[in-house]
C-alpha cells in the first residue's frame, strides 16, 4: 500500500497548504461515514496518485491505516482510531469533526494534517499561507475576491464589475466601497516612493 509520506521536508514552511489533509466535511459530503464502510483516501498530482490511506468506520470513529516515512527514512506502518464527534445545526441536520488523536490534544477539529499521524493544525503549530502575507497581498486578495462575486474578473485593470441581478443597491454599493479600501491598501510602500509627488 502507497502511504500518507510527508511532504513537509523544508524548515520553515510550517503551513497548512504544506501537508496533505482529510477533511471530514468532505468524508461527510460523500456519505463516508456510516459505521461499516471500508474504503481508501487518495491524494493525486496531475493525475498520478501519490499517497493514499485505507479507512474504515466504526460508531463514532474512523480507523486508518496506512505507511509512512520522513526523508527517504525507514517506512513506518499506522493503524490507529480517531473519534467523531456530532453537533447538531441550527437548521436541523448534524455536522461531523474529528477528535484530534494527538497525545494530549483532543480538539474538536474539521480537518488533521498528516506528519507521521494525523494530528490537528495547533498541534504541529502550523500558520494559514495567509497568515505569511505581506498586508498589501492580503488586501489585494480582498479586492480580487470582491471583483469575483459579483462575477467579473479578479483584474484590478479592468472596470469594475456591474450589479449582479437580484442583488440590493445597498449590498453592491457596500462592496463597490470595501473593493475601493482594499484597493487603495493593496500597493506595497516602496512603489508609492517611485511615483512623484506632483504627478
Amino acid at each position: 500500500m502507497r502511504g500518507c509520506g510527508s511532504r513537509n521536508t523544508t524548515p520553515g514552511r510550517n503551513t497548512t497548504s504544506s501537508y496533505r489533509t482529510l477533511d471530514v466535511r468532505r468524508l461527510q459530503r460523500g456519505g463516508l461515514l456510516e459505521p461499516g464502510r471500508a474504503f481508501r483516501w487518495q491524494w493525486s498530482r496531475e493525475g498520478e496518485v501519490i499517497a493514499l490511506i485505507e479507512l474504515r468506520t466504526e460508531s463514532n470513529r474512523v480507523w486508518l491505516s496506512y505507511k509512512h516515512r520522513r526523508n527517504d527514512g525507514p517506512w513506518q506502518s499506522e493503524n490507529y482510531p480517531v473519534s467523531i464527534e456530532w453537533t447538531c445545526c441550527n437548521y436541523g441536520g448534524k455536522r461531523a469533526w474529528f477528535r484530534c488523536p494527538g497525545r494530549g490534544c483532543g480538539r474538536r477539529v474539521a480537518i488533521l494534517y498528516c506528519r507521521g499521524i494525523f494530528a490537528c493544525r495547533y498541534c504541529y503549530r502550523l500558520n494559514y499561507e495567509s497568515q505569511h502575507e505581506q498586508p498589501y497581498d492580503r488586501a489585494l486578495r480582498r479586492a480580487q475576491n470582491i471583483r469575483e462575486r459579483l462575477s467579473g474578473s479578479g483584474s484590478l485593470a479592468e472596470p469594475f464589475p456591474i450589479k449582479p441581478k437580484g442583488m440590493h443597491w445597498r449590498t453592491y454599493q457596500l462592496l463597490q466601497i470595501k473593493a475601493a479600501n482594499a484597493q487603495s491598501c493593496c500597493w506595497p510602500n516602496w512603489v508609492y516612493r517611485l511615483v512623484p509627488a506632483n504627478s
